[in-house]
């Protein structure tokens, strides 16, 4: 299975990001953090160039809390600001503000020399499809300043937004790269919904989901789904999964379709527990 998915608006949003960033004072990088490795885009290290730059790895409610903690001390030994967010809680929205306000200092403090006192900060937001951006700016706002939806790749344009107290910040549409060359990475992006259900095989993705997570969280399968066996095949785990949850055609046979489904909502949604795909040490 090859997973490919860069639909005519994402070229439209680079340009678009290209042609902004000159006025853009501390870039925001959204990146999942179950997936970190996964959802970073290698075309936005370009795109940012020499701007200060915050990674925020959003989702962190969702994610393993000890792999959060090994990607955060990695990002730091690079020399990177990275910070976990749950964008639904206050606190760490707050402390996103104040790294971003000291990431703008020496910009601030040059055009107060020149005579702005007013001006404001300005940032952007970027990330891959579905990695959160538009409910982070709602909280940033304080209000429903960008539309969110569920599906990947609905934001299309740029949006402007005055965030209060000199602090603007521009959203942009999810970008992925044009050519998904891992291959492992793309099921990753598939599995936590960054990729439209639409273009890949769900059979292959749901059956590498349950490998991986009967491979590093098998209590996590078994508290979920009543599990009490894990050793049986991914077949028999997964058609024992849509039984339990009545993903039955007439004559009590399997609805497949709807069971991967099911197993992808219910892990999309942390319902499985705190897990995470991308690992510092097992890639």
């Amino acid at each position: 299975m090859i997973i490919n998915w860069y639909p005519g608006h994402m070229a439209k949003a680079k340009k678009l990001i290209q042609e902004n960033m000159k006025m853009i004072d501390v870039v925001i990088e959204l990146v999942d953090a179950r997936i970190p490795k996964s959802s970073t885009n290698p075309m936005i290290g370009n795109l940012i160039g020499q701007k200060p730059a915050i990674i925020v790895l959003n989702k962190a409610d969702l994610a393993d809390p000890e792999e959060v903690k090994r990607w955060l001390q990695y990002y730091r030994s690079e020399g990177r600001i990275a910070i976990p967010l749950n964008s639904k809680e206050s606190k760490s929205i707050k402390r996103l503000i104040q790294e971003i306000r000291s990431l703008a200092g020496p910009k601030l403090a040059h055009w107060r020399s020149r005579g702005l006192k007013n001006r404001s900060v300005r940032t952007m937001i970027l990330g891959i499809p579905n990695v959160g951006k538009s409910t982070l700016m709602n909280r940033l706002a304080g209000r429903n300043a960008a539309k969110t939806a569920d599906k990947p790749g609905e934001t299309k344009g740029k949006q402007w937004v005055h965030l209060g107290d000199q602090l603007d910040l521009l959203d942009t549409p999810g970008v992925l790269w044009p050519k998904l060359e891992d291959q492992v990475s793309a099921y990753r992006l598939a599995a936590t919904g960054a990729i439209s259900d639409t273009v890949f095989d769900m059979e292959t993705v749901v059956f590498s989901l349950i490998e991986e997570v009967r491979l590093h969280y098998p209590q996590a399968l078994q508290a979920r789904f009543s599990l009490t066996d894990l050793s049986t095949s991914r077949e028999d785990i997964i058609s024992t999964i849509g039984r339990k949850r009545g993903c039955l055609k007439k004559g009590n046979e399997l609805d497949w379709e709807k069971t991967y489904k099911v197993i992808l909502k219910e892990f999309r949604e942390g319902k499985w527990g705190l897990i995470s795909l991308d690992h510092i040490d097992r890639g």
